[in-house]
């Protein structure tokens, strides 16, 4: 399934820094603190995890650098969000918040 970069908090830190971390770490793309947005949290199924929840601190920021594929991403998917619902791979978390939410602004 496709689906955002992220993932758990480690022991102590904040949804910020873990954003900060997560998309560092998995897309080698640099923000501070002051360029991220939070949006929200939502909570819902898993992408892979049958009869599992996910708690998503979501987080929306802007670049004109070009995301590379590095640790725990094994493809990358650069699509139009109208696309994206049509396909039977894309992650909960996307399919009923992230993707509707950029439609709808």
């Amino acid at each position: 399934m496709f689906m955002q970069p992220g993932g758990k908090l480690e022991p102590g830190e904040s949804p910020l820094t873990a954003v900060l971390r997560e998309v560092h770490e998995e897309l080698g793309l640099v923000f501070g603190p002051d360029d991220v947005m939070s949006m929200g949290n939502w909570i819902g199924p898993a992408a892979n995890e049958a009869d599992t929840d996910i708690h998503a601190h979501l987080f929306a920021a802007q670049t004109n650098r070009t995301p590379v594929v590095q640790a725990e991403i094994e493809e990358m998917l650069w699509i139009d969000p109208v696309t994206a619902l049509r396909r039977t791979d894309i992650a909960p978390l996307l399919r009923e918040k992230v993707l509707p939410g950029l439609l709808d602004s």
